[in-house]
């Protein structure tokens, strides 16, 4: 999607250049709207090198293409960061004295603005009811941090950190690229590891945080979905979304059955155990037995039998023959090996597990697994079409994995 960067002349213009990062490595095509004081702060061909695009710095360049009113009509959101005092009274006051506020009353789409300042410049009066201003007329004034600031100061007026601002910018642009698009659909995400408990202290488990879950049932409520997440986590809700929390994989089974009968879309990003003890021990397991045949203490290893736990989406794949129902998205991490590559290894996943989609998840060497960005393919039954993700963040994926699901639908 298009996004303008606008960076007001602030020492935090350089924390600009990591959100710009994060915006052009999740796809999105930046144009970079400095003002003059800014590029005091950091230079043109920095934001040049970053964004791939030139920047315009006035009305002036590139006449002929109308930039003050081009700019802003075409964007699907403009976010100012650092946003400076000057830059917010000009804004609030309708001013257009340069490109930046020309793209600010131009633009009909999303605006979010982050103040930074020192705090005195942020708790003057004039400041906090040009932010009133701004807030009525629909714009996302995001509340600076507090800490640090120039020289020896600190208190309210730090910048955000660039992962927070785009975190922002992301619900923004989600809200306007998906806005509808799964509104009247139910929607089922299950999340996180499954635990199988081998005593009432100890478990079987894996290192899924659920992140990926949480994320894909956030992006869905945002589309408009009714949204139910089946989760071992302890994440916080996504605003909109119905949790019932399970434990072990036998109670996932029976939590998404019950919510998939009546769902448009079942989502499995769960990371389900294959196996659970055969028996669970009524007490803690004790490293020691007591004494053995010749009086020293029996510290010998218990024998740990395994059985099958149920397989939920193949479960749920053989429960529709015949008679339709929901449209159903599974998982799988994958590494490649000596046999095939990831690619590889997925495409054969997809064909024995039926689903309707199913998305690859690159793990191995700091990958997936509890960390905050993936890398995924989502490959889709009957078409040899993928859509390659990453490295990005888990709503970015969220994201891809529902414009597949919406064009089945």
């Amino acid at each position: 999607m298009r996004v303008v960067l606008g960076v007001a002349g602030g020492i935090a213009a350089y924390k600009a250049c990591s959100l710009l990062r994060l915006l052009t490595e999740a796809g999105h095509d930046v144009t970079v709207v400095p003002t003059a004081a800014a590029l005091r702060f950091v230079g043109e061909a920095t934001w040049s090198a970053l964004s791939g695009k030139r920047v315009h710095t006035d009305v002036w360049s590139d006449i002929t293409e109308v930039p003050h009113v081009r700019i802003g009509q075409e964007a699907d959101l403009v976010v100012v960061a650092p946003a400076t005092a000057d830059l917010l009274a000009r804004a609030a006051t309708g001013q257009a004295d340069d490109l930046l506020t020309n793209v600010l009353l131009t633009a009909r789409c999303p605006v979010v603005m982050a103040p930074a300042m020192h705090t005195e410049m942020f708790e003057h009066p004039a400041t906090q009811a040009n932010i009133e201003t701004l807030t009525e007329r629909g714009v996302h004034v995001v509340p600076p941090a507090s800490g640090r600031l120039t020289g020896k100061d600190s208190g309210p007026g730090r910048l955000p950190e660039p992962e927070t601002l785009y975190e922002v910018c992301r619900r923004e642009l989600e809200r306007t690229r998906g806005a509808g698009t799964l509104a009247g659909r139910r929607v089922v995400v299950s999340a996180g590891g499954t635990r199988e408990p081998l005593d009432p202290v100890r478990f079987l488990g894996n290192r899924s945080s659920g992140k990926q879950g949480y994320a894909l049932a956030a992006v869905a409520a945002e589309r408009g979905a009714e949204v139910t997440l089946v989760s071992t986590a302890d994440l916080a809700t996504p605003d909109g979304v119905a949790v019932v929390p399970v434990e072990t994989a036998r109670e996932m089974e029976d939590a998404v059955r019950s919510a998939a009968a009546s769902a448009d879309v079942v989502v499995m990003a769960a990371a389900v155990a294959d196996f659970r003890p055969a028996d669970v021990a009524e007490h803690k397991i004790k490293k020691s037995h007591g004494p053995g045949p010749d009086g020293a203490p029996d510290e010998s290893v218990p024998a740990l039998t395994l059985v099958r736990n149920p397989d939920v989406l193949a479960g749920l794949v053989a429960s529709r023959r015949g008679d339709g129902g929901p449209v159903l998205v599974g998982f799988a991490a994958e590494t490649g090996d000596e046999d095939g590559s990831v690619l590889d290894h997925g495409r054969a996943k997809l064909e024995r597990k039926g689903c309707d989609v199913l998305v690859v998840n690159e793990v191995g060497g700091g990958k997936a697994f509890g960390t905050d960005d993936n890398t995924v393919h989502v490959l889709r039954r009957g078409s040899g079409d993928v859509v390659d993700v990453g490295p990005a963040t888990k709503s970015a994926v969220a994201a891809a994995v529902w414009d597949v699901v919406t064009d089945l639908l």
